[in-house]
């Protein structure tokens, strides 16, 4: 695939010039998983929801238990975890929530995604948010609530790129900022 520059959002930014592959998590990734861990925990984000203080094969374990939906404690959902990488480096991650509980409908919506900051501008949230529309559809999920937090707006226009039309803002109950919502069909 050859590297081609764009215009984004008003920025020129490089496209991908490899694909970007979904896969899940397995036990050699722990150093890279904990790294992007810590990096996004200084922006207040959490890439491995859960991890914290937990063994590394347990939390790959819980992992594989969520996808299939196999002895979760409240209030986990069944989800599919995937790293997204790039050419052997991961750069993001998705998690496809397979049903949503009342919060999860307000202010979390079935995809969850992220892309380490050394890679951002470069398409992959885009592309992460389209594959994981593909993988929701597959698992059933139609249309797919996609939310962000107001303020937001790299994130907002990622899920607009892929489909998303605002639904509305809604006040989040935690106390954090309000939350767009979008469904994609």
């Amino acid at each position: 695939m050859a590297r081609a520059v764009r215009k984004q959002d008003g920025m020129m930014v490089r496209a991908m010039a490899v694909q970007l592959v979904l896969r899940p998590v397995r036990l050699s990734d722990e150093p890279d998983v904990r790294a992007a861990h810590q990096t996004l925990q200084g922006e207040g984000y959490n890439f491995a929801v859960g991890l914290p203080g937990m063994r590394w094969p347990d939390y790959v374990a819980f992992l594989e238990a969520a996808r299939c939906a196999t002895e979760l404690p409240a209030p986990w959902v069944p989800s599919t975890f995937l790293l997204a990488e790039v050419d052997g480096a991961v750069v993001g991650r998705t998690s496809i929530r397979h049903n949503l509980t009342d919060r999860l409908l307000l202010t979390g919506g079935h995809i969850g995604y992220a892309v380490l900051p050394a890679y951002r501008l470069r398409g992959y949230a885009t592309e992460i948010l389209r594959q994981s529309v593909v993988i929701a559809h597959s698992l059933g999920i139609s249309p797919v609530l996609v939310t962000c937090d107001e303020g937001n707006e790299p994130s907002a226009r990622t899920i607009e790129r892929c489909g998303g039309p605002l639904e509305n803002v809604v006040d989040n109950p935690e106390g954090g900022p309000p939350k767009r919502r979008y469904w994609i069909d």
